[in-house]
């Protein structure tokens, strides 16, 4: 009978496909009215048993009547109660051997159909997966227009249960408990301290990181600081006066602005991880990102509480406001001179992108270094003072040093080895990604290259062919002045794919104006904390027939 209807209707085809909820069924037929005008195939009869076929056709229309009729009840009856989700089920959907489903405010939508078809390439849409589009939606506010609003209600499947549609009440026991909502594309790496990285295809998708997709570094619970009552203190020097500074303070000394990319100092550990097992946070390619920040110059500050260059060595302590259920927190260094010179551009930023700071990057304050690694960069800052020693802190004399392959836990010694301040030259592939199928004919390679200390990237050069033959990527981002190259360039190369390639070992490497150059392989600069991650990225790709 089914087989007949379809033959009858065409138009009915793709309506009238077996789906897991019958309401997504009734919402394409019930819209498509054009097509419900049966076309009847010519019935010819022979007069032998034209009685009996007679009969068999006419019970077959009676059937397609009660099919039809059946239907319509099953349309209405859905528009009356639509069908009730809970998140765990549409979480439960995000691979395309369950279907993808995401949901928009309380409606939900399977859209695995559409994947394929979606403008902004599959991957974009599989970020929202069994979750909410808001959030993607909020960055590309293209999306919200009636007409794309027409297109995803075809693919409505029902409703989100009540109870999750509300914020769920917090947790009063629980330290991270008041940690603040993240977008769900990120990767979480851990989720208490909260530490995640943007998937690289979003990455380089703008020069400037969008706030809610700058990789997130917690080491412990973020504070929720009230603005009104913050206070910034910095220790006067012998002879001088100690400030106490609210927000209001800050922003009397001249605003300063600058694009700086931070960086983790573990950024692609994952690839020290598979030479020999590292202790750290697993990141990929994505712990970091690029802003633009604005507040007070710290040498402004620090002028005004008596400080002055010395020829005694010296180093600017700063201590955050987060802390650990003991009360120790989060601390670290940097020398003076780097502090007091107007060209280094230390802030005291309280702007991040032309916002207040997100509490997950230090609202309302925080110390922004460029050319530094990222644990240099205190946030929620809340002590500043000037010492003879670096800071005492854990993260300073005990964490982010790099040393020798042949040192392991039984031999290292932390004191043996400067504190890591400025990041070697670096670059990673973001476009394709690892085991993609690319297109015959010609493939693009996108990326970003960085180096530390304010050396500006002159070149990156990528290879098709795991690193037998070079070409030089085209890059592009804010001009840079010398010596001051606080930010990133992003790069691309388009090029021809070798006819009857079936892979490509897709390589790239980044030369800065000193001419320092990325290492071929991990295995000689691996250490035991997994940090300094700057080989040679490698993709790995397969070529479409």
């Amino acid at each position: 009978m089914l087989l007949l209807h379809r033959a009858m209707v065409p138009g009915l085809r793709q309506a009238c496909r077996l789906r897991s909820a019958p309401s997504r069924l009734c919402t394409q037929a019930c819209s498509t009215n054009d097509s419900f005008q049966p076309q009847c195939p010519s019935l010819t009869v022979s007069s032998e048993n034209s009685s009996t076929k007679g009969w068999r056709v006419t019970g077959a229309l009676l059937g397609l009547g009660a099919v039809l009729a059946y239907h319509h009840h099953r349309c209405r009856a859905a528009q009356e109660s639509p069908h009730i989700y809970s998140k765990e089920e549409v979480r439960s959907h995000s691979r395309p051997e369950t279907g993808i489903w995401v949901t928009l405010g309380s409606e939900v939508f399977d859209v695995t159909e559409f994947v394929d078809l979606h403008p902004g390439g599959a991957s974009k849409l599989m970020l929202a997966a069994g979750g909410p589009l808001e959030p993607f939606w909020a960055l590309y506010a293209v999306h919200n227009q009636p007409h794309v609003r027409e297109l995803l209600a075809q693919y409505k499947i029902g409703e989100l249960h009540p109870e999750d549609t509300t914020p769920s009440t917090l947790e009063t026991s629980n330290p991270y408990a008041d940690d603040p909502v993240r977008h769900p594309a990120l990767k979480v790496n851990s989720q208490r301290p909260f530490n995640a990285e943007p998937p690289p295809e979003l990455l380089t998708e703008n020069y400037i990181t969008p706030n809610p997709l700058f990789f997130t570094r917690n080491h412990l619970p973020v504070p929720n600081l009230d603005p009104d009552t913050y206070r910034l203190h910095v220790v006067g020097a012998p002879g001088g006066q100690s400030l106490c500074l609210s927000l209001d303070d800050l922003r009397k000394f001249p605003k300063h602005e600058v694009t700086v990319t931070l960086q983790c100092a573990g950024n692609r550990r994952s690839e020290m991880s598979q030479v020999k097992e590292v202790k750290g946070l697993e990141w990929n390619t994505g712990a970091i990102s690029t802003a633009r920040w604005a507040g007070a110059r710290l040498c402004d500050v620090l002028v005004q509480a008596g400080h002055q260059l010395s020829e005694a060595e010296a180093h600017v302590c700063f201590e955050g406001l987060d802390s650990d259920p003991t009360g120790t927190a989060y601390g670290a260094s940097i020398p003076l001179a780097r502090a007091l010179d107007p060209a280094a551009d230390v802030l005291l930023a309280y702007e991040m992108n032309g916002e207040p700071l997100p509490r997950d990057h230090g609202f309302p304050v925080r110390v922004v270094v460029p050319g530094v690694v990222g644990a240099r960069h205190v946030k929620w800052l809340g002590r500043v003072s000037v010492q003879p020693e670096e800071s005492g802190s854990h993260w300073q004399r005990r964490d982010y040093k790099g040393f020798s392959p042949s040192v392991d836990w039984d031999t290292v010694d932390f004191d043996s080895a400067p504190s890591i301040q400025e990041l070697p030259v670096q670059s990673a592939i973001t476009e394709p990604r690892d085991g993609e199928t690319v297109e015959s004919g010609e493939v693009t390679v996108k990326g970003y290259a960085w180096s530390g200390g304010g050396r500006a990237v002159i070149r990156v050069d990528v290879s098709l062919d795991g690193g037998l033959t070079w070409q030089a990527a085209e890059l592009y981002g804010e001009e840079q002045c010398p010596r001051k190259a606080w930010a990133w360039r992003l790069w691309q190369l388009q090029a021809p794919v070798p006819a009857g390639q079936k892979e490509l070992h897709i390589v790239c490497k980044a030369v800065d104006e000193s001419y320092n150059v990325q290492p071929d392989t991990v295995a000689p600069i691996w250490n035991l904390r997994g940090v300094l991650s700057n080989a040679w990225h490698r993709v790995h790709v397969r070529v479409a027939p």
